[in-house]
């Protein structure tokens, strides 16, 4: 009975923090141009196009935020969700698939998020899958205007998309790009240093000093902070790299703040990525 009385109680615990949590999320709106819009909350930013054709929409966060994401679509529009489109696996960016997906909306994404949404564990629900999926880049052509979709490799996962909005010159970077944070660059699935960086200055050719720029985490960013963001991973290469050289070991370079100490003092480390796992996670990276 006290076994059982101590399980209530952390499960209530848990319910209840998890209830005050999505209680204390507040979705934000930012317009970005005539027609394209940033929610940000919990997650990964969602980038939305509203227009005649219906509603446009980039990523949703998690599962549990989608009336709170849904009440923000319908205060710009009462125009269906028609196209849904994940910049890469994760759930803080796919979480709401299924929910969104019974709105009526097609999810589109890169082949390897299919691949990696549709062997995970737990089970991704079918409903919850790309039904639309693209191997190097993929044109759509809606609400009065072109957007261009395209993938680069082995850069935050191995299934990163990137989309540009020319006619309102507006880039959704996806996890290529946290604006004023460390990134997150997942090794486990398929993600790179070298690859990173190479995303980075491939986004950066098509914008330019008037580009919004919609990073996956972080402020709404502009092409200064993201030429920025790609010195600082320039930077922390070099140096790490110089590490590596000298026959450091990854427990080495991990306490060794100096590598991080610019940006440690810029405030780059958050919840997830403290200076300690970025520059172990250049180490693992760059090392192999």
């Amino acid at each position: 009975m006290k076994i059982l009385k101590t399980l209530f109680l952390f499960f209530s615990t848990v319910l209840l923090s998890h209830a005050q949590e999505n209680q204390d999320v507040v979705i934000k709106t930012q317009q970005l141009s005539d027609n394209v819009y940033m929610l940000t909350g919990q997650g990964g930013n969602i980038g939305l196009s509203i227009g005649d054709d219906g509603v446009f929409m980039i990523d949703d966060q998690f599962a549990r935020l989608t009336p709170k994401i849904l009440d923000a679509i319908r205060a710009l529009s009462d125009k269906p969700i028609q196209y849904l489109v994940n910049t890469h696996w994760h759930g803080d960016h796919t979480g709401g698939n299924d929910n969104i997906a019974k709105q009526g909306a097609k999810i589109i994404a890169h082949d390897n998020v299919y691949q990696r949404l549709s062997t995970s564990t737990p089970k991704t629900p079918k409903e919850a899958l790309p039904v639309i999926t693209f191997n190097d880049k993929l044109h759509i052509h809606i609400n009065g205007e072109d957007v261009l979709v395209f993938h680069v490799d082995n850069a935050h996962t191995d299934g990163d998309a990137l989309l540009y909005f020319p006619e309102s010159n507006v880039l959704h970077t996806g996890d290529t790009f946290f604006n004023k944070l460390y990134p997150y660059i997942d090794l486990d699935s398929g993600g790179s240093v070298n690859g990173y960086i190479d995303a980075v200055k491939k986004a950066l050719i098509v914008v330019d000093d008037d580009t919004k720029i919609i990073p996956g985490h972080g402020v709404l960013g502009t092409k200064k902070e993201y030429q920025f963001f790609l010195s600082m991973l320039e930077d922390l290469k070099s140096k790490v790299l110089a590490e590596i050289a000298l026959g450091k070991t990854e427990d080495e370079v991990a306490v060794n703040s100096d590598i991080t100490k610019t940006y440690d003092d810029l405030g780059y480390s958050w919840a997830f990525i403290n200076s300690e796992k970025i520059r172990r996670t250049f180490y693992k990276s760059l090392k192999e």
